[in-house]
């Protein structure tokens, strides 16, 4: 994926009123460590144990500010495995890894048991340290992952519903304290493109919450209302054995905070 994601990205924040591309999202060290601690926050409320989760009822832990997902070996699901890319990514940063992290080419606990029975070891110390102080880089990774985010939509998206999300990906874009809701979101529940990221046939992704925003008004304030229906609507055709009822409080607190 890191290596497509620079392939593709090039497309993003215009000045308001041009047509005309970027060469992809510019943000300052200062921009990317707030957007990184508001994206710390939403996920795990900025707490440092929060950066090393594994919820019950899933099948993958959940790392650092974004909550990127690192299956075990053997072990597939639905949604979208980021964290490898991340780790590959920090690498190529320069930042230095712990050993035993560089050498696993999947998650090294099988099981939710097996983790926490491990939270307070060193290795899990010495994870939770590199995701708290690559907050920064993290943000920076979040951001690519969204560069990359336009083309696969509108290559998803039937002809006639194109423009349409281009504009609303751009009016938000270009709105003040528009970067952090697209980058916040496409993290937090992907770009919406994959077929396995469905309930009954309806996916919950970026592309689902562009497609459903109102063309009036504030652009940050139509996202986030987009953002909870879409969201509600995923509970609404959720497998009741997932339990998922009980995070929406929390997600609808999350897409509140996209109205500056």
């Amino acid at each position: 994926m890191i290596r497509h994601i620079f392939a593709t990205a090039a497309l993003l924040v215009v000045a308001a009123g041009q047509g005309t591309a970027s060469s992809g999202i510019k943000i300052t060290d200062a921009e990317a460590n707030r957007i990184g601690q508001q994206i710390w926050r939403n996920e795990c409320a900025g707490t440092r144990d929060g950066l090393t989760a594994w919820n019950k009822g899933e099948d993958f832990p959940s790392l650092g500010i974004g909550h990127f997902i690192w299956y075990p070996r053997g072990q597939r699901g639905p949604f979208k495995e980021s964290f490898p890319d991340l780790k590959d990514y920090l690498q190529a940063q320069g930042v230095e890894l712990p050993d035993w992290l560089v050498a696993a080419r999947a998650c090294p606990w099988p099981d939710r048991a097996a983790f926490m029975g491990d939270f307070r070891s060193k290795r899990m110390e010495q994870l939770r340290s590199l995701l708290s102080s690559t907050v920064g880089w993290q943000a920076r990774f979040a951001a690519l992952r969204l560069e990359s985010a336009l083309p696969q939509m509108l290559a998803a998206s039937p002809a006639p519903e194109r423009e349409k999300i281009r504009a609303n990906f751009y009016r938000v874009a270009n709105a003040p304290g528009g970067l952090y809701p697209l980058m916040d979101y496409v993290n937090f529940k992907g770009e919406g493109t994959s077929p396995t990221e469905r309930y009954q046939g309806e996916g919950w992704g970026l592309l689902q919450v562009l497609a459903g925003m109102s063309e009036t008004g504030s652009p940050t304030a139509a996202f986030s209302k987009s953002a909870d229906r879409v969201l509600t609507r995923r509970i609404e055709l959720s497998p009741p054995a997932r339990g998922e009822k009980r995070w929406l409080p929390g997600w609808r607190n999350r897409v509140a905070t996209y109205v500056p």
